[in-house]
């Protein structure tokens, strides 16, 4: 390495060792260098150009070997599927594709991929890996669609879907949900979404949580409480600006926390030792606090001293902070 040798045998040696142990990230770095100096040196393409008539044999080449080494990746992946260095190589070989090709030979190999990461997903639908990938994938799909068709490509509606499809599978997609909530803010700005529809769209996401949960209302998921919590979000007095539903009025806020505090209530009978329940409940207690209202929604000191000992007792660790807690509503 020390000598710069840029050799077809050393790249040959550079996939035994990759083989044995992908661990090895200065001998990945290596490989890119390797791939560097067997590329020909042509102009690169300007962003835009759908073909290069000018080099077609020296396109090809660099087409090939990209295309080669995607392909020796495949078995690592299938065997390493969380090691971080073989998918930092592999966005790296995409990423050359985009700036050595023209768009519509670099989009051939990217639309491959997002199939690939589709059949990665079914098999591990919880990689994070898998799933940070794919956002890559569809962020440079749509760009590069652009790119070729001239106009504004957006896959959005195709991958809030996708998100539905993954966790109706598996409600414990944490990446899945993750994914979903991400998405939100993009795909009503698309949409031009009204008021009403907005509305509209946030009661259908509570329904689905709220099936999720009643699903089995004692588990310790901790993905299917995060996504509630993001929903919950909606109904603070400052909400974040990409919130689903920013101009919610303060009487429709307590309306949703009342609703939300009742149904919480009744998932505790069985579900006593669910921390999550109780943590939840004292949230939007805290909410209601915060718009001036605390009794209207059914919520008393009394009621909030005896979540926050169910949930010392649940969670001892933090009781410096449930401590605190009941302090501020003893206030």
């Amino acid at each position: 390495m020390h000598e710069k040798t840029y050799t077809t045998d050393v790249y040959r040696m550079t996939t035994k060792l990759l083989e044995l142990n992908p661990e090895y990230y200065t001998v990945w770095n290596y490989r890119r260098r390797l791939l560097r100096s067997f590329f020909p040196g042509i102009p690169k393409p300007c962003p835009g150009d759908v073909q290069d008539s000018d080099h077609p044999r020296e396109t090809e080449i660099i087409r090939q070997y990209i295309v080669d080494d995607l392909a020796f990746l495949l078995p690592l992946l299938r065997k390493f599927p969380k090691c971080y260095w073989i998918w930092n190589y592999r966005l790296w070989l995409l990423d050359e594709a985009s700036r050595r090709l023209p768009s519509s030979k670099a989009l051939e190999i990217w639309r491959r991929e997002l199939g690939l990461v589709g059949k990665m997903l079914s098999l591990d639908s919880r990689n994070f890996h898998g799933w940070g990938y794919r956002r890559k994938v569809i962020s440079q799909l749509e760009r590069l669609s652009a790119e070729t068709n001239s106009s504004s490509v957006s896959m959005t509606e195709d991958e809030f879907a996708y998100t539905t499809k993954m966790i109706e599978s598996n409600l414990s997609n944490f990446s899945a949900w993750h994914r979903r909530s991400k998405l939100i803010p993009k795909l009503l700005e698309e949409r031009e979404a009204s008021h009403t529809e907005r509305r509209g769209f946030l009661d259908n996401e509570l329904e689905l949580i709220q099936r999720a949960l009643w699903a089995d209302p004692d588990s310790k998921d901790q993905s299917l409480w995060f996504y509630h919590q993001y929903l919950i979000g909606n109904f603070e007095p400052e909400p974040a600006q990409d919130s689903i539903i920013p101009s919610l009025s303060i009487e429709d806020r307590l309306s949703y926390i009342k609703a939300q505090i009742e149904d919480l209530k009744d998932m505790l009978d069985g579900a006593e030792t669910c921390k999550w329940i109780y943590q939840r409940l004292i949230d939007l207690a805290l909410m209601s606090e915060s718009l001036n209202d605390r009794w209207r929604v059914g919520v008393d000191s009394s009621g909030v001293a005896s979540w926050i000992d169910n949930l010392a007792e649940l969670d001892p660790l933090r009781k410096g902070r449930w401590d605190d807690l009941k302090s501020q509503f003893n206030r």
